[in-house]
């Protein structure tokens, strides 16, 4: 009989670490048929790369049964802070190289595994409600000038905040009066910024071409490098990784013709594909 109960408490502590789940519900890493449990790699990314590493990461899971990928999204800036803060990374992919540029000077990266992965482009986006007539940021300029508009952009540690000032500084506009004027909204990542101009409480916003495609909206303008430089997204292991070489794979498959087709279709162009 002991023997029976001891198989019993076996044969339940088996399936409860298969089945097992974390707080919020979403079931954790389990053994594989080899008792082994899958190499779990941390990528942090701009936000805006959510929904593209989200698929790549099916299609990679699926062929990597050995590894399992596990996302952060949020601002670069963000991102940066919490990885100079301790927070457990392997790759780190940032949405424009000023972040990027800060932690390789701290040697938190690998700077023989940076690359630069994709460019962006800086869309100017109106509100489907919208009666605005805003087609071109000539247009947003002047309306801004007028007062006439409410209009969404990223705070300034958030990459297309950043970009978004430069367009600013290149149209001679003054966000602080701006601001002052009450027609500016700010968005702590470029995902907020979006929600704001899908759900119609502004009328426009700056935000990527390629947050305007997944957010199924149109893009009425594109800034010119001129305007506000190249949007560049760098990427690269970090030097502290316990996975590195794992990390460095998926880097790697992220230059791929697969991966860079899912990138192109949603507007990203490839820089780096092998």
């Amino acid at each position: 009989m002991k023997k029976i109960i001891s198989l019993l408490m076996v044969l339940l502590l088996t399936g409860a670490l298969l089945t097992a789940c974390n707080d919020s519900g979403d079931p954790v890493a389990t053994i594989d048929e080899k008792g082994a449990y899958p190499t779990e790699i941390v990528v942090f990314a701009a936000a805006s790369m959510t929904e593209t590493l989200e698929e790549l990461a099916g299609k990679y899971e699926a062929d990597h049964p050995t590894v399992k990928l596990t996302f952060n999204f949020d601002s670069s800036g963000t991102l940066k802070t919490q990885i100079e803060e301790g927070a457990v990374c392997d790759l780190f992919i940032s949405a424009a190289q000023k972040q990027m540029n800060g932690l390789e000077e701290g040697g938190y990266i690998d700077a023989d595994s940076r690359i630069d992965l994709l460019e962006n482009k800086v869309a100017l986006c109106t509100a489907e409600n919208s009666g605005s007539g805003i087609k071109t940021y000539e247009d947003m300029k002047a309306h801004l000038e007028e007062g006439d508009i409410l209009m969404a952009i990223g705070n300034e540690d958030v990459p297309v905040g950043q970009y978004t000032q430069k367009i600013f500084a290149y149209y001679n506009l003054d966000e602080a009066a701006l601001a002052e004027k009450g027609v500016l909204t700010y968005g702590s990542n470029v995902k907020e910024v979006t929600a704001q101009i899908t759900e119609g409480a502004v009328d426009c916003g700056i935000i990527y071409q390629t947050d305007a495609y997944s957010a199924g909206l149109d893009v009425t303008d594109t800034a010119t490098e001129e305007m506000c430089g190249q949007v560049i997204y760098p990427a690269a292991v970090l030097s502290g990784s316990k996975n590195a070489a794992e990390a460095k794979a998926f880097l790697t498959y992220l230059q791929t013709a697969d991966a860079s087709a899912v990138f192109e279709k949603v507007g990203f162009t490839p820089l780096a594909a092998k």
